[in-house]
């Protein structure tokens, strides 16, 4: 998939009824760790699939994501096999095709992913929030500083990386205080269905 624009053959908003939830933010924001603990809430939950990212670089502790060589990603989006992917601290990003028959089947799906992808996701789903993730500079250099993962390239390059699209998420996390009142947002956002929180955490209708 083509991050800027849904395929050709594929009708605007017509991979439903199940939710897709995007969760995005700089590096050292803390996605992947409130995604954790959503995973651990929503563990006796099927309808919920946290599914995990192909990854051109391998695992590590605090990610667990399929790895793929380089060569192997290319030739898998040749064959048409992610749903959706894109490029990011010079590593490649997928998601399976897997997730379309969760949403096809009244699931909601929970990932990690680039900011860049969210305008070909809303056209190509038709349910999709976005939660933004965010935390000031100095902590964010702080984090990518503890993580020391040199596959991602310079911390500074990390930091203001710009991202051309503009987005208007459906619920912004600032991730500063205790990580399980941040990641009880994200597990309230999942468990509340269509309806989300605005910037006070006050529940509106979608």
């Amino acid at each position: 998939m083509n991050p800027r624009s849904p395929p050709a053959d594929r009708p605007l908003n017509d991979i439903g009824p199940g939710r897709l939830i995007l969760v995005v933010g700089p590096s050292g924001a803390g996605k992947d760790t409130l995604i954790g603990l959503a995973k651990v809430a929503f563990a006796e939950n099927e309808r919920v699939v946290f599914p995990r990212r192909v990854v051109t670089r391998a695992p590590s502790m605090s990610e667990d994501n399929e790895y793929l060589t380089s060569d192997a990603f290319r030739a898998a989006c040749d064959l048409g096999e992610f749903a959706m992917h894109w490029e990011a601290h010079g590593n490649r990003y997928g998601l399976r095709r897997s997730i379309d028959q969760d949403i096809r089947i009244g699931h909601t799906v929970v990932i990690n992913v680039s900011r860049t992808v969210i305008g070909a996701a809303r056209a190509a789903y038709a349910n999709v929030a976005v939660v933004a993730v965010t935390a000031p500079p100095d902590i964010l250099a702080e984090r990518l500083a503890r993580r020391n993962r040199v596959t991602d390239g310079r911390i500074s390059g990390r930091l203001y990386r710009g991202v051309d699209e503009i987005f208007f998420p459906d619920l912004i996390i600032a991730n500063v205080g205790p990580v399980d009142q941040a990641a009880r947002q994200l597990i309230d956002l999942v468990a509340d269905g269509g309806r989300v929180r605005n910037g006070e955490g006050d529940l509106v209708d979608d």
